[in-house]
């Protein structure tokens, strides 16, 4: 029978605790809510500019693409997405490059 997964050091106490009450299907969401909310930081992230680890921006910027505009990488499916992405007020906006490997 397996092991059950050891607690991250990082994670504090009172979560562990919570998620341990929980049933498998409310694991799963959170699962997939945690994923979601940590990419969405991560973008939020680079958009502020704190992130200086970004792609080199095309030289092909589309008109309607602002220039603060930065380059992400999205996986979708196990395949690798290039998009600009910006802020507009309080929505992040994005638009299609291609694939992030150019062979693809």
């Amino acid at each position: 029978m397996p092991e059950e997964p050891t607690q991250p050091a990082t994670l504090p106490s009172g979560i562990v605790d919570e998620c341990s009450a929980l049933s498998v299907d409310q694991l799963q969401e959170l699962a997939k809510y945690a994923e979601s909310l940590a990419e969405y930081r991560e973008r939020e992230k680079r958009l502020e500019g704190e992130d200086e680890s970004s792609d080199e921006a095309p030289d092909d910027r589309p008109d309607e693409v602002p220039t603060g505009a930065s380059v992400t990488v999205k996986e979708i499916n196990d395949n690798r997405y290039r998009y600009w992405q910006w802020r507009d007020g309080d929505k992040i906006k994005s638009k299609y490059i291609g694939p992030a490997n150019p062979d693809e």
